[in-house]
């Protein structure tokens, strides 16, 4: 994959985790303090976490094509990292009750949920863009007979 390919793809996993993370929030945040009010500097935490989470995926980047075993072992790689940057920064954060085991595993829980629909998603549209590839070789080869 070209890199600017890659770095578009990964400004749509950006906005896409922005969406699915702030949806996260408001459940993890709804079940275990539903009563807090925050100022509007809290509105930029999905887009700190998202943004930090986009950095570990590009350990999955290659100029040749992986092999299945190789893009799968990056892919581990990737959520463990991913898994680490969250956590840490849920630890870092004073706004986040971290000393409540609860709270640490639904963050875990929706880190895995979050990045299995990502990737999902992420098939979906390269799905779909190859069967627009598939359709308009076979129209240029119906051209070409």
């Amino acid at each position: 994959m070209r890199l600017k390919q890659f770095f578009i793809n990964k400004m749509i996993l950006f906005f896409m985790l922005t969406t699915l993370i702030t949806i996260a929030i408001f459940l993890i945040g709804s079940a275990f303090d539903g009563d807090a009010r925050f100022g509007y500097d809290a509105m930029l935490s999905p887009i700190v976490f998202a943004g930090s989470c986009v950095l570990p995926t590009f350990v999955t980047y290659s100029k040749r094509e992986l092999k299945p075993k190789e893009m799968l072992s990056r892919m581990v790689l990737e959520f463990f990292l991913i898994e680490a940057v969250v956590l840490g920064l849920a630890f870092a954060s004073p706004a986040i009750d971290t000393s409540r085991k609860s709270v640490v595993l639904a963050i875990a829980g929706s880190v895995l949920v979050i990045y299995f629909m990502a990737c999902f998603f992420s098939w979906l549209k390269e799905s779909a863009e190859a069967k627009g590839m598939n359709e308009d070789l076979i129209q240029f080869q119906k051209l070409h007979e």
